[in-house]
């Protein structure tokens, strides 16, 4: 991350993200997400917000933060890059959020959200953001997402600074809360568990993105205690370039199997709770769930169509295991959004794909060259945590 995300993410134009945001909204729509929860934009909010409200999606966005900057920035990065990753101190950052909450919040009739979220975790982000982000949130009635207890590596490097992890230094400091929502949440001990459950406090939680990059979320993570202990958990993907895809059919799938395989026990998680996890549970977890997450009277028309006809679904006992361990977008034939057919007829109905598609190809390329990312020169693996 510190090698080519950040500055990948330096040579990003406000248009660059535009690009890439519709391209990800394309492709939530055609694996059947409506709605979604990310960390948000480095460059213009608006631009984000502008492009939701044309594609028709549902979601909560932001501004993203941090404060601390690296005492020796990796080579390759100038102080330009620097300067457009990180405010100069937690105070600024928190101002700039804080309007950004008002200026964008409840746009497109309600369809956009905005929260108060923040990159999270060290070396990024100070304790002093960290608090305050979730204290900003509380004020403004919006929620706080960010990353945190994201690796062994980063659970450690807290143990040995702090003598505690990363969740209970949040904890100990009155950060916790139920309008917190902590992205990946892998390296966490039981005592994290039964703080986060008492706070209130919900998890996202990404597993390609643990398979890809080797989080270790079979071997020390804790989401069936999470789910015992009586946690807000949800499913997401994180980035793709960090977990490969957008499609939350993937990660249900991948929810619904994992723990049964790691602790050799076929009765943890299943098919109809991580169903739950990626509709109403996750629903709860944005604090949405008066509107969406489940097909009832009163609430928005958000639903997912499947051709039974595909081959996915012929024949089929159960529905619930079918959408589960069978089902994948290859069988998804209409994505709604708020009483609109958003994706039909093998096509987003809001974009011009093929038009879009070229010009992401385009400006990814573009933004590599200007980056000097090479894989002869640029490591793929960082020591920030040693």
């Amino acid at each position: 991350m510190f090698h080519w995300g950040k500055p990948f993410y330096a040579h990003t134009s406000a248009r660059d993200e535009l690009v890439g945001s519709l391209v990800s909204m394309a492709e939530m729509l055609r694996s059947g997400t409506t709605c979604f929860l990310d960390m948000g934009a480095h460059n213009e909010v608006a631009g984000i917000v502008r492009g939701m409200e044309q594609v028709g999606i549902r979601g909560i966005t932001g501004r993203h933060a941090c404060d601390v900057r690296p005492a020796a920035p990796p080579e390759g990065w100038t102080q330009e890059m620097v300067a457009h990753h990180y405010f100069p101190n937690a105070r600024e950052a928190l101002r700039v959020l804080e309007q950004t909450v008002k200026d964008f919040n409840g746009a497109a009739g309600g369809r956009v959200r905005v929260w108060v979220n923040i990159e999270g975790k060290e070396p990024d982000s100070s304790l002093e953001l960290h608090i305050g982000s979730r204290e900003l949130a509380e004020k403004l009635g919006v929620g706080t997402t960010y990353h945190l207890a994201t690796t062994d590596n980063e659970a450690r490097s807290s143990q040995k600074k702090y003598g505690m992890s990363p969740v209970k230094r949040i904890a100990v400091n009155r950060g916790l809360g139920p309008n917190l929502v902590i992205a990946h949440c892998v390296a966490v001990t039981d005592e994290d568990v039964e703080l986060m459950a008492k706070a209130g406090t919900g998890a996202a939680f990404c597993p390609a993105c643990s398979l890809k990059l080797g989080k270790g979320a079979t071997r020390i993570g804790k989401y069936p205690e999470m789910v015992g202990a009586g946690m807000r958990l949800g499913l997401g993907t994180d980035g793709v370039s960090a977990g490969g895809n957008l499609s939350m059919m993937r990660q249900m799938y991948l929810m619904a199997g994992l723990f049964k395989d790691a602790r050799l026990d076929a009765t943890l998680i299943g098919a109809a709770k991580a169903l739950r996890m990626a509709t109403i549970e996750g629903a709860q977890l944005l604090g949405w769930d008066d509107e969406i997450g489940s097909i009832e009277p009163g609430k928005r028309a958000d639903f997912v169509l499947f051709d039974l006809d595909h081959f996915e679904w012929v024949p089929y006992g159960d529905p619930v295991q079918a959408v589960a361990y069978s089902a994948s977008p290859a069988s998804i034939a209409q994505t709604w959004v708020d009483g609109r057919a958003l994706y039909r007829d093998g096509k987003v109905q809001t974009l011009d794909e093929k038009t879009l598609h070229e010009e992401a190809r385009e400006r990814a390329a573009a933004i590599v060259k200007r980056a000097g990312l090479s894989l002869d020169r640029t490591p793929t693996v960082s020591k920030v945590y040693d």
